[in-house]
């Protein structure tokens, strides 16, 4: 078992954002975890993430923890998370992100490692 507490958890920069501050909590890296990686995403009002991940081979899943975050698909779909809602991203499917609110966001985001050939 691993534990670690905030103190102990670093900010870094994710390609494609804005506005924001990236935490990750648990992987590789940080606790051992060989299957998933998990870290906390707060965003300011307009922050947000561009298009992407369409070549990305990982499942991801978005869980609000407080404010709310708008997820817009390739078709054009809108999905507006609030707090308790979560959403499922598959392998290749892009998306955009971004909080339209003037309050900020904080969201749960769990991907998977890649299976290993």
């Amino acid at each position: 078992m691993t534990k670690r507490t905030i103190a102990e958890v670093k900010s870094y920069a994710a390609p494609g954002h804005s506005g924001c501050t990236t935490m990750r909590i648990h992987g590789k890296e940080e606790t051992g975890a060989e299957k998933f990686w998990m870290g906390i995403s707060t965003f300011l009002p307009g922050g947000g993430a561009e298009y992407g991940y369409e070549d990305n081979p990982f499942e991801k899943v978005y869980h609000i923890l407080e404010g709310q975050m708008v997820v817009t698909d390739k078709a054009g779909n809108r999905f507006v998370l609030e707090k308790g809602d979560t959403l499922t991203i598959l392998p290749f499917e892009g998306r955009t992100l971004v909080n339209e609110t003037n309050m900020p966001a904080r969201m749960l985001v769990v991907f998977n490692y890649p299976e290993e050939a």
